[in-house]
């Protein structure tokens, strides 16, 4: 009996180490460009590979399955986006036919691009509080086990309002929720999550290479893994815009020029990721041949 009741324990402490490690209680926002039609989805947790939510589709749209994580559903979720159906039309479907007949655990966020951008969230009443979604126009953001509505609230201002580029607001979001358990598992830690995401997708993208797409899979515990993120992200952005984009807004222009005759007369200071796209002819140190070279870039032509 010893021995039976043994079994059944370690039966017991399998099954619910399986469910922690799969329930995928996560934060997270999925959107799309309206102009340029660019797909992004970035999210964090206190477990790892909180990437799995993730399932982008260039052109068509994008969707997080959280919350218990099933990758049946995931899979339906992905085909029903390959398919055309729209976000709403997804959401219900996944309601509907929950591979364990369960919805009441999921929670699921979804954009897509046609036959119009549509955002649609849902929210199961058995997924662990606090838990809530909020739908914008081309965006989703959900999330559970959470400190509360704030986490969420702030992810949507920082997207919103943030000025610049697609990816720009996107990692402004999730950055939003970089405060000490913002899933709460981890706030023994003092850190928000253990692992966390950003992609996006251009509409020519393949889906083994998109545009942008950074994941830290599992941080140690006394690693934020957001700080991770944000300074990967930035690395990134050094090698994928042009010298003399000081802004990383994609377009080299007058303010750029702005931007480095302020620093040059010190008016104020160039980030130091923007220092390496300053320094034009690669002296090693940003100087006023920069600003002329800038200028020469822009217009084609310097006057004495």
């Amino acid at each position: 009996m010893k021995y039976v009741n043994l079994y059944m324990l370690k039966s017991w402490l399998c099954t619910l180490f399986i469910c922690y490690t799969f329930s995928q209680d996560t934060f997270s926002i999925v959107a799309i460009d309206t102009i340029t039609g660019e797909i992004g989805s970035a999210g964090a947790s206190c477990i790892q590979n909180s990437i799995i939510i993730s399932d982008v589709h260039p052109g068509l749209g994008v969707v997080h399955t959280q919350s218990y994580w099933n990758a049946q559903n995931q899979d339906s979720a992905s085909v029903l986006i390959e398919l055309g159906f729209s976000a709403q039309e997804i959401i219900n479907w996944l309601r509907d036919n929950d591979s364990q007949n369960d919805p009441s655990i999921r929670q699921y966020g979804v954009v897509t691009l046609y036959p119009e951008i549509e955002s649609a969230a849902y929210t199961g009443e058995n997924c662990f509080d606090y838990k809530n979604h909020i739908v914008g126009p081309n965006y989703s953001i959900q999330g559970n086990i959470l400190l509360g509505q704030a986490i969420l609230d702030t992810m949507e201002f920082a997207f919103t309002t943030t000025y610049g580029s697609f990816e720009e607001k996107l990692i402004a979001s999730i950055m939003a929720a970089n405060i000490s358990g913002a899933d709460t598992r981890c706030l023994d830690y003092n850190t928000p999550a253990i692992s966390s995401f950003i992609r996006v997708a251009r509409p020519n993208n393949n889906l083994d290479s998109l545009y942008l797409n950074i994941d830290v899979h599992n941080a140690p515990l006394t690693i934020n893994p957001l700080d991770s993120l944000f300074k990967l992200y930035w690395m990134w952005k050094v090698e994928h815009f042009s010298n003399g984009d000081l802004n990383f807004d994609n377009e080299i222009n007058t303010f750029d020029v702005n931007l480095l005759s302020d620093h040059l007369y010190n008016f104020s200071e160039l980030e130091e990721s923007a220092l390496i796209q300053a320094d034009l002819n690669e002296s090693g140190v940003v100087e006023i041949t920069d600003l002329y070279l800038l200028i020469y870039q822009i217009t084609g032509t310097l006057n004495n």
